[in-house]
């Protein structure tokens, strides 16, 4: 595939719902709200820096209720869409995805990747032109899943995730990937993403150290 042929979809949940098991991991275990919802609003950016500095993106949607991350995003070309959170993360895929390019092969990303590479997202886009999804580094869920163009995305998002996307069809990426393997869901994964590297948001709130 040459550049700019793939149109992503990225969920970013209400910062001051997200990332619940993290709590406490951006100020010593204090758990202030604030604070919290910095480091949320962290993974989302670094993940969409590097999003928008892959060669093969050509168009992102975000889905989300939260207006501090539509004001973060603002002027970076990144296309924000109101979430309906009582809907379901699949269907704020679905509703997201039919807004992209409707010539592209597409795709839904999660936004908890902070150790992503641009030019990891390149070799994983590079399936773009098949069904295919990118485990997690459990190997249970699933932080990328692709369509061809004019294929449905029917995302399976949710526990399980990656057995019951292959079982619609999708092949799974190989491949190290690391970064887009490395979702953040707890405090020892974000340990883990930064002994990868961290985007700069993410590191700038000491939880590296």
């Amino acid at each position: 595939m040459s550049s700019r042929e793939v149109g992503l979809v990225v969920p970013v949940k209400g910062l001051d719902a997200a990332k619940s098991r993290l709590r406490g991991a951006a100020d010593g275990g204090v758990g202030d709200p604030a604070r919290h919802a910095e480091l949320a609003l962290a993974l989302a950016l670094d993940t969409l820096d590097a999003v928008l500095a892959a060669d093969r993106v050509a168009a992102v949607v975000v889905v989300t209720s939260d207006e501090t991350v539509g004001r973060e995003l603002a002027g970076t070309g990144v296309r924000i869409v109101r979430d309906e959170p009582a809907a379901g993360l699949n269907a704020a895929l679905v509703h997201g995805a039919a807004l992209l390019p409707r010539d592209l092969p597409h795709g839904a990303l999660q936004a908890d990747l902070p150790a992503l590479r641009p030019e990891e997202l390149d070799e994983a886009l590079a399936h773009a032109s098949d069904r295919a999804f990118c485990a997690d580094a459990r190997g249970d869920g699933t932080t990328l899943l692709l369509a061809p163009t004019g294929a449905p995305l029917d995302p399976r998002f949710g526990p399980g995730s990656a057995a019951a996307h292959r079982a619609s069809g999708a092949v799974p990426l190989d491949g190290e990937l690391p970064g887009l393997r490395r979702d953040v869901d707890t405090e020892a994964d974000l340990r883990e993403a930064c002994a990868l590297g961290v985007g700069p948001r993410t590191a700038g709130l000491f939880v590296c150290r």
